[in-house]
């Protein structure tokens, strides 16, 4: 499968390092201001979008759960903290994150269940049929290459399991796209560039969720990745979407 816009999409205009390189920097250089921002330019709506998310899979009681792209860990200790399972385990291609989330878990004594790895989506290191449920939050969107990421995801997902996707969509609205556009544009890169000294991170978070794939679009490509029983929801005005399937 070729390669789509957003997989193109990078942080940095002028430089030879990969996407994934890219954003593993990006990502070091804000983390230890991205709690506080995804927070605080949300209105602290995300925390209510990651309980939507996790919600999906209530029904199928996962005891193993990978998280990839699980930054600082704030989708594996709500998974935890609502689902209850065995062992969670995240990957994320950010060391800065990674040291983040896992004083997280520290602080809540939660290591033994929760265990984080450096690792990538497109290379999971981990058996087939692994995992009852996947979860990745704000993540397919800095995918180096979605397709492979997702077939690899669908690799080591149990038959009958589930990946449950979280991430930024466009509204639809009319009168709420101008605002949010506005928003993504101008405001959210000032205050990355405020809080964070990286107005790139903020610009690029614009960039790439412009070009993805989103909605229907992007259910079609978990199908061709092999994904069944696909579905999607919208939430608060269509600037954020859930899509699910399973194994």
């Amino acid at each position: 499968m070729g390669k789509f816009a957003h997989d193109t999409v990078m942080p940095l205009k002028n430089s030879n390092l990969s996407k994934k390189e890219q954003v593993a920097d990006m990502f070091d250089s804000i983390a230890f201001r991205y709690d506080f921002l995804n927070r605080f330019l949300s209105a602290g709506i995300d925390v209510w979008w990651r309980k939507k998310a996790i919600k999906q899979l209530a029904d199928l009681h996962p005891q193993y759960v990978l998280d990839v792209a699980t930054g600082t860990a704030d989708v594996a200790l709500m998974t935890y903290d609502m689902l209850h399972p065995k062992k969670i385990t995240g990957i994320d291609i950010s060391v800065g994150m990674l040291d983040l989330g896992r004083k997280k878990i520290s602080a809540r004594g939660l290591e033994n269940t929760i265990e984080l790895f450096t690792g990538d989506s497109e290379n999971i290191g981990f058996a087939d049929n692994t995992f009852d449920a996947i979860t990745v939050s704000f993540g397919v969107r800095n995918f180096q290459n979605l397709s492979k990421g997702l077939e690899e995801m669908r690799r080591v997902l149990k038959p009958g399991g589930k990946m449950v996707v979280l991430e930024f969509s466009k509204p639809k609205n009319k009168l709420f796209k101008g605002f949010y556009n506005i928003y993504m544009n101008v405001i959210a890169p000032s205050f990355g560039k405020l809080f964070a000294q990286n107005k790139d991170a903020y610009q690029y978070l614009n960039d790439s969720v412009q070009a993805f794939p989103e909605g229907k679009a992007f259910i079609g490509i978990m199908q061709e990745a092999g994904f069944k029983q696909t579905y999607l929801h919208t939430l608060t005005l269509g600037i954020c979407s859930i899509y699910c399937g399973t194994k």
